[in-house]
């Protein structure tokens, strides 16, 4: 860090802009809002199993990515921390998966949005990257949105979400689409595209394909659908596959984004 007096004020200037606002100083941050930075992303993840191969904080490291990478698209954002965990009790049968009740997971969201409030920011988007989340933040939104001055911007279509993950697949040349996604060709391929030593190849299995009952799955746990916690076949995944899959939530996710704040 440098600094420079000027009069009776000390101007800060970082050596490296950084837009993750773990890694700031009260300084820089102080600073980016005066310069016109008033975009939170805030991703919501969670710490829940994801089959014999995948790190149990998939749906974190998905939600670390998409944030950074969104901040940095739009140029005028930062990258709040990733809220975890989440809402993964339909999981528990697996041990190392966290879960909280979705009324706590919404109590934070209004911390996190009340907090970021405060300091300035102006747009605050909710990025949800486990499915158990997409409901909790599509209901505390426009709760905190009408408590707060900032706007809520809730990016929780959960159709869309999986649409994205099955088109960049085929994007990539690879012929595969899951109604359900859970640690299968997917996700395995994010995690391959953001950081491949996290992903246990000689563990690799397939777990059941086809028709999935979504309500069974919440209801009576992943354990009934599928032993090994594996929806599809993450065989299929490939890293430049990841790679399209997280463009193209970018992309998607920085037009809406810039929709919203076009509107307000």
């Amino acid at each position: 860090m440098i600094f420079k007096p000027c009069g009776n004020t000390t101007t800060y200037m970082s050596s490296r802009r950084s837009i993750l606002l773990e890694e700031m100083v009260w300084p820089e941050v102080e600073s980016a809002l005066e310069n016109g930075t008033r975009t939170a992303i805030v991703a919501v993840g969670s710490i829940e199993q994801h089959g014999p191969h995948l790190p149990l904080n998939m749906d974190t490291l998905d939600g670390d990515e998409l944030s950074r990478r969104i901040a940095e698209k739009l140029g005028d954002a930062i990258a709040a921390p990733t809220i975890r965990p989440g809402c993964s009790g339909h999981h528990m049968e697996f041990p190392g998966t966290i879960t909280v009740p979705p009324e706590t997971l919404m109590d934070v969201i209004r911390a996190y949005c009340r907090s970021l409030d405060e300091h300035g920011f102006e747009h605050i988007v909710l990025v949800p990257t486990h499915g158990g989340n997409f409901g909790p933040v599509k209901t505390v939104a426009p709760d905190v949105g009408r408590e707060i001055e900032a706007t809520v911007i809730p990016l929780a279509d959960l159709d869309e979400h999986m649409q994205l993950l099955n088109d960049g697949l085929s994007e990539a040349g690879i012929d595969y689409e899951q109604d359900v996604i859970h640690a299968g060709a997917a996700e395995t391929a994010v995690v391959l595209a953001v950081d491949e030593d996290l992903v246990r190849m000689e563990n690799i299995e397939s777990g059941p394909e086809g028709k999935i009952s979504t309500a069974r799955l919440l209801s009576e746990g992943f354990k009934t659908i599928t032993q090994n916690g594996v929806l599809g076949d993450p065989a299929e995944a490939t890293a430049e596959a990841g790679k399209t899959i997280i463009q193209n939530v970018v992309d998607t996710y920085v037009d809406h984004i810039e929709n919203e704040r076009r509107s307000v």
